[in-house]
C-alpha cells in the first residue's frame, strides 16, 4: 500500500494558496489551490478527490497537482499552452500549392 502523500505548506505560500482558492478568475485554479490546502490541512488525496471537492477526481490529479506546485509555485498550476488537437489547416503557413487540383 502506498504511503500518503504530505505537503508542508509555509505561511506564505499558505496565504498565497488561499488568495488563490478565493480571488482567482479561473476555476480551475482555485480548484487547485482548494485541493493543495485540504492535502495540507490532514486530508488524504483520497477523501480530496472523491468529497473535497465540487466533482469528483482521481487521487492521481491531486497528486498531479502537488507535484507541479512544489515544481513551479502557483504558475505551475496553470494549464500549459500546447495542449489539446493541433490544427490541420493554419492559415500562418501561406498558401499551400498554387493551380494544384484546381481543374
Amino acid at each position: 500500500m502506498a504511503q500518503p502523500r504530505c505537503i508542508h505548506l509555509t505561511a506564505a505560500q499558505t496565504e498565497e494558496l488561499q488568495g488563490v482558492r478565493d480571488h482567482h478568475k479561473k476555476a480551475y485554479m482555485r480548484e487547485r489551490a482548494a485541493a493543495i490546502l485540504k492535502v495540507a490541512s490532514g486530508l488524504s488525496m483520497l477523501q480530496v478527490a472523491l468529497h473535497g471537492l465540487l466533482k469528483p477526481r482521481r487521487s492521481d490529479t491531486i497528486s498531479q497537482w502537488i507535484s507541479r506546485y512544489e515544481g513551479g509555485g502557483v504558475q505551475g498550476l496553470q494549464v500549459q499552452a500546447g495542449r489539446g488537437r493541433k490544427p490541420a489547416f493554419s492559415p500562418c503557413a501561406g498558401p499551400a500549392r498554387s493551380g494544384a487540383g484546381r481543374r
